[in-house]
């Protein structure tokens, strides 16, 4: 055999031994396998704002990984009722759910401090602690246990203080009031006489309606305008002292979450974090131009009193005493936020509030 006719054939025979072994994937598939997810809202679909929030984090997360991890939305009780969003995602029902924590406090009281406490952080403080003040790892390290792992996905801002269907000036107006109030609100509440009732979004007009409440609290002009509120209830009061800054979360089955690639799990965190910018953005946009419209069609704004408010703040605090000695891990993020909140004020009173009052100043003097 002549040298080149047996390189000819050795390189034959390597040629037909490669074609038999199979092909390494390339890195970048391996890098974005197909995913597809349910995600369960606690929010009907006519809630723009909030339910859009979970159709923006799936459109973000299907156009960063080119159609590879994609995540299907469901409004509330498509699959599961509104308030059993995040109960969903801890059994593996759903891989995620848009939802608020304080929803679930009869599981332990510290989901109350995911979302809002009573004279708790307004929504830039709320922000703040989650992404610097260690907030988001404390949240996580209460949900760890529970097969949860959540993201910041959307702010409201200071809430409005509610529907009412009957005038509300003393703490004796408050006694015997049925209102649709949720969170830690609702034990505080009672301290003062109202009955409170937790019930859906979805639900809140038809009971305000036939009388079966006498009051409701939502979340601002722009979705009360939409729900119709003002229809059944013409006092509108302000502010809500249980919202400052209520924060809507992501909830990730953990072990989910932790089988994504670290890129996917990158993404999905962006796409909650712009989404939290934008629900505060759109809400700021949005509600100076419904509260117009709404005291135009009938609505009657007026103010908690002082009397109420200063009441009210007293059994919220005699409320964070008992719970702190009852739920280890409400004290833990109890007094984080309490020392956040402290320095926070400082701050703001400084620099924030003075600017601000200014402002507002030339506003009301016609001058902006």
């Amino acid at each position: 055999m002549n040298r080149r006719h047996f390189l000819r054939r050795a390189a034959t025979a390597g040629a037909g031994a490669a074609a038999a072994l199979p092909l390494a994937a390339p890195a970048i598939a391996q890098d974005t396998p197909k995913v597809t997810w349910r995600l369960t809202s606690s929010f009907p679909k006519n809630l723009d704002i909030i339910f859009g929030a979970a159709n923006e984090i799936a459109e973000s997360v299907k156009n960063a990984t080119d159609g590879q991890f994609t995540i299907e939305i469901f409004a509330a009780g498509e699959i599961v009722p509104g308030l059993q969003a995040a109960d969903a995602v801890a059994a593996g029902t759903v891989e995620m759910a848009h939802t608020c924590s304080y929803y679930y406090i009869g599981q332990d009281p510290a989901f109350a401090l995911g979302t809002a406490i009573p004279f708790g952080l307004n929504a830039r403080m709320t922000n703040a602690w989650f992404t610097a003040g260690g907030g988001n790892d404390l949240i996580n390290e209460f949900l760890a246990p529970r097969g949860l792992y959540a993201l910041p996905a959307g702010n409201s801002g200071t809430q409005m203080g509610g529907w009412f269907r009957k005038e509300i000036n003393t703490l004796e107006d408050l006694k015997g009031l049925k209102m649709r109030i949720a969170g830690l609100a609702g034990q505080i509440m009672t301290k003062v006489g109202v009955t409170p009732q937790q019930i859906a979004a979805g639900d809140v007009y038809p009971a305000l309606e036939k009388g079966t409440i006498d009051a409701t609290e939502f979340v601002g002009p722009y979705d009360d305008q939409k729900l119709g509120f003002q229809k059944v209830a013409k006092y509108y009061y302000y502010p809500a002292w249980w919202e400052g800054g209520p924060a809507m979360h992501a909830f990730f089955n953990l072990e989910k979450w932790n089988a994504l690639p670290k890129s996917y799990q990158q993404i999905l965190a962006n796409a909650c974090a712009s989404a939290n910018n934008n629900m505060l953005a759109n809400y700021d946009a949005r509600n100076a131009v419904a509260l117009k419209q709404l005291v135009a069609d009938g609505a009657i704004l007026k103010p908690f009193s002082q009397e109420i408010m200063e009441a009210c703040y007293a059994a919220a605090m005699e409320t964070y005493a008992e719970l702190s000695e009852k739920s280890p891990s409400f004290k833990t993020l109890y007094d984080s936020q309490l020392a956040f909140k402290k320095d926070a004020y400082l701050w703001a009173q400084v620099a924030e509030y003075s600017y601000d009052t200014f402002m507002m100043i030339q506003q009301r003097n016609g001058k902006l």
